[in-house]
């Protein structure tokens, strides 16, 4: 990856976070401190990368008919995000189900639709919420709902420094607003 990546525009973050050191106090021309901006450019760039990915080319067309109409539930899925207000972490995993309409996608291309929501400046609410209108768009399923679970640097490091709490979002669209028995086997797919 890092072969695609444009040196001017890393050259330019760079300068950024040499800035960012001077100002903080420290002198970036210490030896474990030399390559820092460089690495730290190349760092967020990644870490943003979703910026740069559209849902059509993360599917990539694998998208199939549907031939049973039960949930579908990939849970667990691990995602790395950054806070838009203090650009610090939040992680954790989010769980997806859908009610296929027409049409179901290979479960990879959901995790991958995560990572594409997760890797940009976030807040949790809105990346839920985001996973849940881009399925029922794509998918064009009967339901979706998205349950999100994750842990907060700016809350754990700074503020408030509370290292134990976790933050949950549920995001529910079509069916699965108003089906209590589906969204019961949601959650209980989650045990």
């Amino acid at each position: 990856m890092s072969a695609e990546i444009p040196q001017n525009l890393i050259d330019e973050l760079a300068a950024h976070y040499r800035a960012i050191i001077e100002l903080l106090g420290e002198d970036p021309e210490r030896e474990g401190l030399i390559r820092t901006p460089e690495r730290a450019a190349r760092a967020m760039y990644y870490a943003t990368r979703g910026y740069r990915q559209s849902v059509d080319g993360v599917v990539n067309g694998a998208l199939f008919e549907a031939t049973e109409r039960q949930l579908v539930v990939v849970k667990d899925i691990e995602f790395y995000s950054l806070c838009e207000h203090h650009i610090l972490p939040f992680f954790g995993h989010v769980s997806i189900g859908y009610l296929p309409g027409r049409k179901i996608v290979g479960l990879s291309k959901v995790a991958r639709i995560v990572d594409m929501f997760a890797r940009r400046l976030q807040v949790q609410e809105r990346f839920t919420s985001e996973l849940a209108d881009v399925l029922m768009e794509k998918l064009e399923p009967d339901g979706v709902i998205v349950r999100a679970e994750a842990r907060h640097l700016c809350m754990a490091m700074r503020g408030v420094q509370k290292q134990d709490a976790v933050t949950v979002t549920t995001a529910t669209r079509g069916v699965l607003e108003t089906d209590l028995s589906l969204r019961q086997e949601f959650f209980e797919s989650l045990r």
